[in-house]
Order: C-alpha cells, then structure tokens, then sequence
C-alpha cells in the first residue's frame, strides 16, 4: 500500500543529516556541558555551536538563545515569566483567540490567579488587525503574545506591525512562531519582537528540544528551577543531541528556505486546485495571500473530517482533522469556531500540509482518494446537502 505524509504542520521527520549529526552525542560525546574536564568542555562546544545555527537562523544574538523541553515550555516560560516578573506593574495581558492551546491555556490558568486576559478576534480569514490591538491596549497591560503562523488554518499575521504596536505603548511583545520556523522568513531583529517560541520538530529536528528568544535586555522570571544552566535562566542539563539536532536542522533550513517553501507551495496549490474542482461543496479555510506555504485547511461539507480522515488513513495517508496537540478532543476546533465557520461544518474540516518528502504523486494520489471516500460518505450522511444543514 503507497504511504502518504499529509502533516508536517504535526511532526517532520528527522532528515538524515540531522539523525548523524546527533549520533556521537548518545554514545562516545556523551560529556555534560557543565563538566570542566575536556569531556564537559566539548560537550558545551557543541551547545554553543548547535545555538549559534538557531539564532543564525532567526538573526539573533546567540547569546538571546535559551533552549527548552519543547515550543509547549517556550510559550509557558514567556507567559508565566513576565506575569512574575510584572506583577507589581500590571496584570493584563493580550492574546487571541486563535493562539495555541500552550498560550490560551497558560492564559486561563493566570486569569483563575488574579489576571486579567483580552482575547483579540480574528477576521474570517485569520487575520489579527492592528486598530484590534491597539484598542484593547490598557495602562496595565503588561505583556502582547500573537502567533506568527497558524497551525490550524496556516494564516501569517503581521507581527512586524503588532510589535510596532506593543513598542509604541513600552509592552512586551511574544510570538508563538513555531509554525513560522523553517517556512518563512523569520528575522527576529526585522519584527521586532522581545520574546518569540521555536520548536525543532517542525524543521526536521527532533521532539523533545524547543527554544525561547529573549531579546537581549528583557528580563523575565525563571520558569525551570535548580541550577545554573542557559546562563542561569533554565535549570536543567540540557538535551545535548536533540540540542545538536536543532542546530543542524536549524542551518538546512536556513540553506534550503525558498525552495523548501516554493516546493511546499507548489503542491499544497496543487492539492487545493484539484480538491476544489473536483470535489463540490467544499471551502479553503485561512488567508490564501498570506498563507503557510504548505497549509491546506479544508472543510467538506456534509461530512465528519474525522471520518475522511481514518478512511484515508486506510489507504496509508496521514492527515490531520486540526492541530496535532488536541486532534483527540471532541470539542470543535477554536481556531475555526473563531473564525466564524459553523460548527457542523467544523467537524468536516481536515489541515493537510505538504513538505520536503511530498511529491506530486502523492497529491494525485490524495486526491482520487478523497473523490472516492468523500463520495462515499455523502451517500450515507443523513444530511441533505440540497437543503442545507
């Protein structure tokens, strides 16, 4: 049976350039980076190294570079971090309601501990438009987080004009940009921005290694507790090999950016074109001018998403009914749900994103696929597609 990957927005796998990059760093240079002898002393020239290629990447000062378990902990650390550190001065924080589960649920667990939370809307095509921000902006506003890159519906916001914004009123600027990493341009200087989320998984790295920038002279509190390690600021020996991992991922991404994006593109374009003429009463979600270059959110009338979803995984694809980290829970998508998308129409949706590995076999493939099980689900739905919902 062919195998198709349709959710690199989920997980990428490691390339293998990474993979043996990382190798010796599990068995014959498996010192700890805070040894002194020549073992440890390696071990830390390797760290240092591995965050010189991410903070190449992003244009950063390497020293701005503090790596984390995960994009999950980078997003938790700046949250909590400037809440702490903050307190006295204020306990409002800005946000949307498009962000990731790591931000919105942080938030909710600062507004059960005495916080205040604006929750920006979106416009129908995900968008976050300054004028929003800058009226929700209050005098005890202490901290703006805004996601480069939807990891649902793929939408790009204009952080560099957000960030404008947030400087304007002296408030810190954070940016989930997880998404962003790798598919875009991302030049932390250009934006802006004082905090921003990276996560190495996304790039063909490995799981279990993420990072915080700091911009250099914003102090925030420590959320990791217990030794001295990321220049006193994460407690914890670090990932060595998954540290070295991203670093490698880091500079193939940095050397392969436009045409990793113009190959994405190609076929997610591809994918949308055949879907959307081949299969009625269907819609692309998100904006398509400023758009992940991979992401294809799509919403198939009349059906449950999670039903196209197992039947194609029956014919060996993998795809995604929403964002990997809460594919599993029944609740509709927030994301779609924000963006006004009726809930019915919510459950058909499926996120297919296209990446190094897929060819345009597999889209065509894909594609006769859903032909066939969309067909198929139609005629059992009880739902009739004439009359509307």
């Amino acid at each position: 049976m062919r195998e198709v990957y349709l959710d690199y927005s989920a997980t990428t796998p490691v390339k293998e350039e990474v993979l043996q990059e990382m190798l010796p760093y599990f068995t014959e240079r498996f010192g700890n980076p805070s040894s002194l002898y020549s073992r440890g002393l390696e071990a830390k020239e390797a760290l240092e190294h591995a965050r010189a290629q991410v903070a190449h990447l992003i244009g950063a000062d390497p020293k701005e570079i503090f790596f984390t378990g995960c994009g999950s902990e980078a997003d938790n650390w700046a949250v909590f971090g400037t809440a702490d550190a903050l307190k006295s001065k204020g306990r409002h924080i800005i946000t949307t309601k498009i962000e990731h589960h790591a931000m919105l649920h942080s938030c909710e667990f600062l507004e059960k501990n005495g916080f205040h939370v604006t929750y920006l809307e979106p416009e129908p095509d995900g968008t976050i438009l300054p004028q929003k921000l800058e009226e929700a902006i209050r005098e005890d506003t202490i901290l703006i987080s805004i996601m480069m890159v939807n990891n649902e519906v793929g939408t790009i916001e204009p952080v560099r004009e957000l960030a404008a914004i947030a400087k304007k009123h002296g408030i810190l600027f954070h940016s989930d940009a997880v998404q962003a990493l790798g598919n875009i341009p991302v030049d932390v200087k250009e934006i802006g921005a004082d905090m921003m989320s990276f996560s190495a998984h996304k790039i063909y790295g490995p799981k279990g290694v993420g990072a915080l920038y700091i911009r250099k002279g914003v102090r925030i509190s420590n959320y990791l507790h217990g030794g001295a390690q990321e220049a006193g600021r994460r407690a914890g020996t670090e990932n060595l090999a998954e540290i070295v991992g991203f670093g490698k991922a880091a500079q193939l991404a940095e050397e392969n950016l436009q045409t990793h994006a113009e190959h994405c593109r190609k076929l997610r374009d591809l994918l949308i074109q055949k879907v959307t003429a081949e299969i009625p009463d269907v819609f692309v979600n998100g904006s398509m001018e400023k758009r992940h270059p991979g992401n294809a959110n799509i919403t198939f009338k009349y059906i449950e998403g999670e039903s196209i979803l197992l039947l194609l995984d029956y014919k060996g694809i993998s795809v995604s009914t929403g964002s990997a980290c809460s594919s599993k829970s029944l609740e509709p998508s927030h994301v779609l749900t924000a963006l006004g998308v009726p809930v019915e129409m919510v459950h058909g949706t499926v996120r297919f994103t296209t990446g190094d590995f897929t060819t345009e076999e597999d889209i065509e493939y894909t594609v006769d696929s859903l032909k066939e099980i969309v067909a198929r689900l139609r005629e059992l739905s009880p739902v009739d597609g004439k009359k509307g919902w």
